[in-house]
């Protein structure tokens, strides 16, 4: 019994490890997107926007598959000390993983990569009366992944030029992870 409980902790330890060979980068199938997620880290050529009260520090609870192929988006945020819900819609675009959503400015967001079963990694771009912000974000099944996961991150916000001084960690800065469902 002792050795089957030990395998079995094994394996759920071992099941968060960044498995190159199951990254989908192309052909995703959005249904395996939906459910829980947690925001785990964001970068930005605009860290007044991701920062605290920035309009993009918002922690995702969740993703969902819409029938039109659309994505629903559920995040929450703090206002006055209270946690706020808000549900976002990203239509989607003739490409496979490519949406569009108009919230301050016009935005194509586009997964970058995923496993689906760990963590997700969004690129989001905005263009607002003439300026272009580039936004990476970084979400897990979990609200902690190993730092396998962030070095990969790391290295995705530099094919977008961005670096480490760029990149914001979220999970520990979640007040409202009580209220997740």
């Amino acid at each position: 019994m002792a050795l089957l409980l030990l395998g079995l902790g094994l394996s759920l330890v071992s099941a968060q490890d960044l498995n190159p060979r199951a990254i989908v980068r192309r052909n995703y199938d959005i249904s395996k997107v939906s459910g829980t997620w947690y925001s785990i880290s964001m970068a930005s050529t605009d860290m007044k926007r991701i920062g605290e009260n920035g309009d993009l520090w918002v922690f995702v609870q969740s993703i969902e598959s819409l029938e039109n192929g659309g994505l629903r988006f559920s995040f929450h945020f703090m206002v006055h000390g209270e946690c706020v819900e808000v549900a976002v819609v990203c239509d989607k675009t003739d490409k496979n993983g490519e949406y569009t959503i108009t919230y301050l400015g016009e935005n194509r967001l586009l997964v970058s990569e995923t496993d689906y079963r760990l963590y997700i990694t969004f690129h989001l771009r905005n263009v607002r009366n003439g300026t272009e912000t580039q936004v990476l974000a970084l979400y897990g099944r979990i609200p902690e992944l190993k730092p396998s996961f962030l070095e990969r991150f790391e290295k995705i916000c530099k094919t977008y030029g961005l670096g480490p001084e760029n990149i914001v960690t979220m999970s520990s800065k979640d007040h409202c992870y009580s209220y997740k469902r």
